[in-house]
């Protein structure tokens, strides 16, 4: 990926076979890949591979995610939490296979979502931006933490309840959109900092505690920068 003045996100979403899906997901930051196998409408297998990550224990994140084995295949890409923990294993990774699994359920060839976040102005607000295959789908004015329009987004809190809302107000294909767009926005964030300049996850700060892997109090004061990861 290319210098920008902004953010970058790419997912990919490819049905291989009858029972298989590959995802593949690269931003500033990561570079993911995950594989589904599904038979009678439940994941058999998870696998994937931690391609470029910013810290040295991420790609351990693996194991905790094959806890999706069993989960339903349907065609929501949040369905898999009630079966899983994102805490547990690597956020992107997470959302990732739960693309996968609804690209399973929908039955669908290929997707493509093309996010871009450009650098936040001196008011701190900028314009997100997805392309769904393509073609454009989402436009966002946000600030660091809010949707600030268009309706039906306006004033809508990023945070907690988002997905919640989403799923239950948009049509499904529009609401798997929105929530990949609301990851890209909040991880856009991290442009504000240069990760190369800490050693340890523990050292970013312990506001991120138990919010993944890596940054599980059990492991973040081992997790070592990975120097040169990040692509701007």
């Amino acid at each position: 990926m290319r210098a920008t003045d902004g953010y970058r996100r790419r997912i990919e979403l490819a049905t291989v076979s009858a029972e298989v899906v590959r995802g593949e997901m690269e931003d500033d930051f990561h570079h993911f890949r995950v594989s589904i196998v599904h038979e009678d409408g439940k994941v058999v297998v998870v696998d994937g591979e931690a391609v470029r990550h910013p810290w040295s224990t991420c790609p351990d994140a693996l194991e905790p995610l094959r806890a999706l084995v069993g989960a339903p295949v349907t065609t929501d890409a949040t369905a898999h939490g009630a079966h899983g923990d994102a805490r547990t294993s690597c956020t992107h990774w997470f959302d990732l296979a739960g693309l996968a699994i609804a690209q399973a359920g929908a039955g669908r060839e290929h997707r493509r979502y093309d996010m871009s976040v450009p650098d936040r102005g001196p008011d701190g607000r900028t314009t997100a931006h997805l392309f769904r295959d393509g073609t454009p789908v989402l436009d966002w004015e946000v600030d660091a933490q809010t949707v600030l329009g268009p309706t039906p987004y306006t004033e809508r809190a990023m945070g907690r309840g988002f997905l919640t809302w989403a799923n239950a107000t948009l049509d499904p294909d529009t609401a798997e959109a929105a929530i990949a767009l609301r990851r890209a926005c909040r991880i856009s964030l991290g442009r504000l900092m240069d990760l190369d300049d800490y050693e340890r996850a523990s050292e970013v700060g312990h506001g991120m505690a138990d919010t993944c892997h890596t940054f599980s109090t059990a492991v973040m004061e081992t997790a070592l920068r990975v120097k040169g990861a990040t692509r701007r």
